[in-house]
């Protein structure tokens, strides 16, 4: 097995790949690294990879635009997901006193941002692919520093000149396994519930509400007063807990959207096909990006 993820080594998303091989037990998996996360993600879809995770939200800074983006954009399915803890360090070869140039990845710099302002103000900050890739070019100058794990330190021989420097102690990023659409994923099993059959293929055993998640976009054409209010209200309707909305513009016309909702359930459960068939009559588009056990810490 194949799976791709942002790289070089020592990675964020190295680290959620390691985590999602040892919770399935898996054997023989080689990690494919990409540039960046859309190389990472595309990589399911061109067949350079059979999975790829890619982050999607951060504690402190928020969504990443631009996996929302390519989830809108392209035909995958999320088949699972991975939190992992982040701690970044200040890396580097030479001492603080020397440090003129700090790297990171843009989400690396943000997180940092009060720690960056008091005590390196003079500092030119400069954003890379990746926060590894950032510790891989700082080993190469005593006067550039990057911000990263303790894991990067360890592969790029760099010294930790601070530990846990993030603005916020509870620093966690949300990542998601995807795989190219194929047969049988949570969209095709919504269709043949539409047609009125039923598809067990993808049904968990012993399923709870809390056990898995759902993940769709809606977008709704024409805006009208209460429009959202009615999605929001199917859910409340059938208490089915929302555990994530958020609204990304959809790049037709200023103020126009797409909603991205995770919420509690999986698509194989009565009351959630029932609640997207009612959604569906409210809205324009549906897209279901995939039903996949809850990550558990």
């Amino acid at each position: 097995m194949i799976i791709g993820a942002l790289g070089p080594e020592g990675s964020y998303s190295e680290k959620a790949v390691q985590i999602w091989i040892l919770r399935h037990r898996l054997d023989s998996v080689e990690i494919q690294y990409f540039a960046d996360i859309e190389d990472a993600f595309l990589a399911v879809i061109q067949k350079k990879s059979d999975l790829s995770i890619v982050p999607i939200e951060n504690s402190i800074e928020g969504s990443v635009g631009v996996t929302l983006d390519l989830l809108h954009e392209n035909g995958v399915e999320i088949v699972g997901e991975i939190v992992v803890k982040i701690e970044h360090c200040l890396l580097s070869k030479g001492g603080p006193e020397k440090i003129k140039v700090i790297l990171s990845h843009p989400q690396g710099l943000a997180q940092c941002r009060h720690f960056l302002k008091k005590y390196f103000p003079e500092a030119e900050l400069r954003s890379t692919g990746s926060t590894s890739h950032a510790a891989r070019l700082a080993g190469e100058f005593e006067e550039m520093a990057a911000i990263a794990s303790p894991e990067a330190a360890e592969c790029y021989r760099l010294k930790v000149l601070l530990p846990n420097i993030q603005d916020r102690k509870q620093n966690y990023t949300r990542f998601i396994a995807l795989r190219a659409a194929g047969k049988n994923t949570a969209e095709q099993v919504f269709e043949q519930v539409l047609c009125d059959t039923e598809d067990k293929t993808n049904r968990p055993e012993n399923s709870s509400h809390s056990a898995f998640k759902t993940s769709i976009i809606v977008y709704l054409e024409k805006d009208r007063p209460g429009a959202l209010y009615e999605i929001l209200g199917a859910f409340a309707k059938n208490k089915i807990n929302l555990t994530r909305i958020e609204s990304r513009p959809s790049k037709k016309e200023l103020g126009d959207y797409h909603f991205y909702i995770d919420f509690e359930g999986h698509i194989s459960d009565a009351i959630i096909k029932e609640t997207l068939k009612d959604i569906k009559t409210k809205t324009d588009t549906l897209k279901i990006l995939g039903s996949y056990p809850a990550f558990k810490a």
